[in-house]
C-alpha cells in the first residue's frame, strides 16, 4: 500500500492545486477532468502495493546462544497485518454507512403524484418521467442502478415556473453527465481512503467543481437564462451533502457557483483547447510516473537458505542481559551477481539498534539469486524479516512408532 499512496497522494495534490487555475483559463467542464488523474494514478497495473521488484522470504528465527536459525511463517510477523486490518474495518464501517444511508433514502422516496407529472411535463424535455421520485431531500439526483431526480412534495410552491424549467434543467444535465456513477465512485473511493485527510478534504471541492461543470453546461445552452439562473440559486433553500446525493445545492456552493455564473465563461474552442491541454497534462504525469517506477522483473530475488544458514545472526549478549526482542525487517539491493550491495532496516522494525546490528551484519555476508528481465539478472530488491526471540523453540512433535 505504501507506494499506492503516495502517487495517490500525489494526485490529490496536483489536482487541488491545478483546479481553480484551469477553471479561470478553460472553464468548470475542463477542470473536472482533472479528478481522473488520482483514478489513473492508482490504478496503474506497474504499481502494486509493494514495490515490484521486492519479495519477501520467510521471517528468519534467531535465539540466544544457539545455533537456530529457522523461517517462521511469513504471516505470522508480518508488520503490515494490523495495519491491513484496521483500513479493513475502517472500509467496511464506511461502506455500511453508505449502503444504510443509501437504503433510507430509497426507502423513503416516492413516485411523484400524477397531478404534479401533469404540470410538470412541459419542462421535462428529454427527462423521463419515470425517473422523478418524491423525497424531502429534493431537488437532488439519487445515483442508483438507474439515477433518481428527486423532488420534494412542495416543489410546485417552492419555486416559480421559471425556476422550476431551470432546476429540472439542471438536475437532467447531472444525468446526461454521468454525475451521478462519478458521485458513487467518489463515495467508494473516500471509504478506501477513510484514514487519508486530503481524501476528506478533496470530496467537497470535488462535489463543488461537479456542479460548477453542470452549472456551465446549462448556462451555455440557455445563455438567455443567466441572471434567472442567478435569482433561483438565490431563493433556493441550501442542504447539507450526504453521501449518495447530488442536491441542487449545497449549503458552501452557493457563493462559488454565483461568481461562476456572473463571471463571463469562455468560449466553446477555448474549452476545447482546455479539454486537450489538460488530457496532455494528466498523460504525461502518468506516463512521468511510469517513468520514475522501476520496471518489475520477471522473476524476483530469493534467498540461497542452504547457504545463509552458515552466516546466521548472532544475538547480542547486550540484548540477552536487558531482555530486549524485536523483529527487523531487513530491505536488501541484491546485485546481479546475488549479492547484497545495500541493506537497509526498515522504519517498521520494533527492535533495538544492537539487533538491527546483529542482523545487518549477517545479512552483508548472505547470498540470492537474484531476479530476472528477460532471462539476464537485474538489482532487484528482498525483504528479510529477522525475529529475535528469548523464548525457546516449540518441541518438536513426536514421531509415530511404526507399530502406531
Amino acid at each position: 500500500m505504501p507506494g499506492v499512496l503516495t502517487y495517490v497522494t500525489l494526485g490529490l495534490a496536483l489536482v487541488l492545486a491545478w483546479r481553480k487555475p484551469a477553471r479561470r483559463m478553460f472553464g468548470a467542464g475542463p477542470a473536472f477532468t482533472l479528478w481522473l488523474l488520482p483514478p489513473l494514478l492508482t490504478m496503474l497495473p506497474w504499481l502494486p502495493t509493494l514495490p515490484a521488484t521486492w519479495a519477501t522470504t520467510p521471517t528468519l528465527l534467531v535465539l540466544p546462544a544457539t545455533a537456530a536459525f529457522g523461517a517462521l511463517s511469513m504471516s505470522a510477523a508480518s508488520p503490515l497485518r494490523w495495519p491491513l486490518l484496521l483500513w479493513l474495518i475502517g472500509t467496511l464501517a464506511c461502506l455500511l454507512r453508505l449502503t444504510m444511508h443509501y437504503e433510507r433514502l430509497l426507502r423513503q422516496s416516492h413516485q411523484l403524484p400524477a397531478d404534479m407529472l401533469c404540470v410538470l411535463q412541459a419542462d421535462l424535455g428529454d427527462l423521463d418521467p419515470r425517473r422523478l421520485w418524491l423525497h424531502p431531500a429534493g431537488p437532488a439526483v439519487l445515483w442508483a442502478p438507474q439515477s433518481r431526480v428527486l423532488l420534494p412534495a412542495d416543489f410546485l410552491d417552492r419555486f416559480d415556473a421559471d425556476e422550476r424549467r431551470l432546476v429540472l434543467q439542471h438536475e437532467s444535465m447531472h444525468l446526461r453527465r454521468g454525475d451521478a456513477l462519478w458521485s458513487l465512485l467518489a463515495e467508494l473511493a473516500a471509504a478506501l481512503l477513510w484514514f487519508h485527510p486530503l481524501a476528506w478534504f478533496a470530496l467537497p471541492r470535488l462535489r463543488l467543481d461537479q456542479e460548477l461543470a453542470c452549472d456551465e453546461r446549462v448556462l451555455h445552452q440557455s445563455p438567455q437564462d443567466t441572471a434567472r439562473y442567478a435569482r433561483t440559486l438565490l431563493h433556493s433553500t441550501g442542504q447539507n451533502t450526504a453521501p449518495a446525493l447530488i442536491p441542487w445545492l449545497a449549503e458552501p456552493q452557493l457563493k462559488e457557483r454565483l461568481s461562476m455564473i456572473q463571471h463571463r465563461r469562455p468560449g466553446i474552442l477555448r474549452r476545447q483547447i482546455g479539454f486537450v491541454c489538460l488530457t496532455a497534462i494528466m498523460a504525461g504525469s502518468v506516463f512521468f510516473a511510469q517513468a520514475t517506477t522501476p520496471p518489475a522483473p520477471d522473476q524476483q530475488a530469493t534467498a540461497d537458505v542452504g547457504y545463509n544458514t552458515q552466516f546466521q545472526p548472532r544475538y547480542p549478549a547486550d540484548a540477552v542481559k536487558n531482555r530486549q526482542e524485536g523483529t527487523v525487517v531487513l530491505s536488501v539491493l541484491v546485485g546481479t551477481d546475488g549479492t547484497p550491495r545495500k541493506i537497509e532496516a526498515e522504519r517498521g522494525s520494533n527492535a533495538a539498534p544492537s539487533l538491527i546490528a546483529a542482523a545487518s551484519e549477517a545479512a552483508a555476508q548472505w547470498r540470492f539469486s537474484p531476479g530476472t528481465k528477460g532471462g539476464k539478472p537485474v538489482e532487484s530488491h528482498a525483504r528479510v524479516p529477522v525475529k529475535f526471540s528469548l523464548d525457546p523453540l516449540p518441541p518438536a512433535p513426536p514421531h509415530a512408532s511404526p507399530n502406531s
